[in-house]
């Protein structure tokens, strides 16, 4: 029997994963691992917010409040079916009273796969049918943040309505210049992104893709001609989403506008603004206190933010920030948009 297939045995042994359907199901058993504490050892404490389910498969697993055990959830037990303590944040911490097998499932990312199983008619064989890399690249993107804010409904639509296309290594899959008309999910292969500079024909590097990495977002966002060239360094394949479908089904729900004065409490709390828009134009005229990376180095510099820090992207109308603030809020990032700009308001 397989890894997968045990996997699969195993889940179906807890609640709710045993309502799955059997496509959905074998999709998370391929993204879960059987782990192990050893005695004395602490799975969570009191007060984590980790958005984790855990599941324990064997052993015991004893529930601690203010150091007295209140608890225990023995592994095959009819408690143990359940997850443990699945509220957040947790309101005891949970220690192994001797070896103890659990599997930890990312809980936003199982809440989406109850969603669908349950109100649709979504399946992951019906996907796999339009690709033929499997579901990895489609359980990254469901593993980021972003995808936890878009309705489970507009997420299925996505799916279906995305394009695959094959390329060979060298293929150019989107070109520096031209218009934006796709949203690209890698589901195969590699690829590098570029940027020609007056001083630079060949390109400089701004990124490397690999599979679950999505690109082309910014030229659909802000109505502009695309700001780099992707082209792929080994053969694979695309997903693709037309402009229209991308706007409504994706854009809208994960970007959040704020005023110039709800922007200047929220820096006032702690955020910073992140001025997206050229140098040249950032030293004419910026809000004070603004952190300066152009929308084409945002993926380049992404590292340099902090990602416990809220950012309140600007540019002088509002459609390179929505840009940048995609793209952030995509990566785990919490960020918001100053609404028409800095032209419109008053800084």
């Amino acid at each position: 029997m397989s890894s997968d297939e045990t996997n699969m045995q195993l889940l179906k042994s807890f609640s709710p994963l045993d309502g799955l359907k059997r496509d959905n199901l074998a999709a998370l058993a391929r993204k879960v691992q059987l782990r192990e504490l050893s005695p004395g050892q602490v799975l969570f404490k009191e007060g984590d917010t980790e958005k984790r389910t855990f599941y324990i498969a064997s052993g015991i697993l004893e529930l601690v409040d203010q150091g007295k055990v209140v608890g225990t959830v023995a592994g095959g037990s009819e408690l143990a079916r359940n997850p443990v303590a699945p509220v957040f944040p947790r309101r005891v911490s949970a220690r192994a009273r001797d070896r103890v097998k659990f599997i930890s499932i990312d809980s936003d990312l199982l809440d989406v796969m109850l969603t669908w199983d349950q109100t649709g008619t979504y399946e992951v064989s019906e996907l796999q049918g339009k690709s033929d890399s499997g579901d990895d690249w489609m359980t990254t993107l469901l593993q980021t943040k972003a995808f936890h804010k878009i309705p489970p409904a507009n997420i299925q639509a996505i799916f279906m309505r995305m394009q695959q296309i094959n390329y060979r290594a060298g293929d150019v899959i989107l070109k520096q210049g031209t218009e934006g008309d796709y949203f690209y999910v890698l589901t195969r292969g590699t690829a590098i992104v570029t940027r020609e500079t007056p001083l630079s024909k060949d390109g400089i590097k701004l990124a490397e893709l690999s599979v679950g990495d999505t690109f082309g977002e910014e030229a659909l966002i802000s109505d502009a001609k695309r700001n780099a060239t992707v082209t792929m360094t080994s053969d694979g394949g695309v997903m693709r989403l037309g402009k229209e479908d991308f706007k409504k089904l994706l854009n809208e729900p994960m970007l959040h506008w704020v005023s110039y004065e709800q922007g200047q409490k929220m820096v006032q709390n702690g955020a910073v603004w992140l001025d997206v828009r050229l140098p040249s134009e950032y030293q004419n005229h910026h809000i004070d206190g603004a952190v300066n990376i152009p929308l084409y180095f945002i993926r380049l510099k992404i590292n340099t933010l902090n990602s416990n820090t809220k950012y309140v992207v600007c540019c002088d109308t509002g459609r390179r920030s929505s840009a940048g603030a995609y793209i952030l809020n995509e990566r785990g990032f919490n960020a918001y948009v100053l609404q028409g700009g800095i032209n419109k308001d008053k800084v």
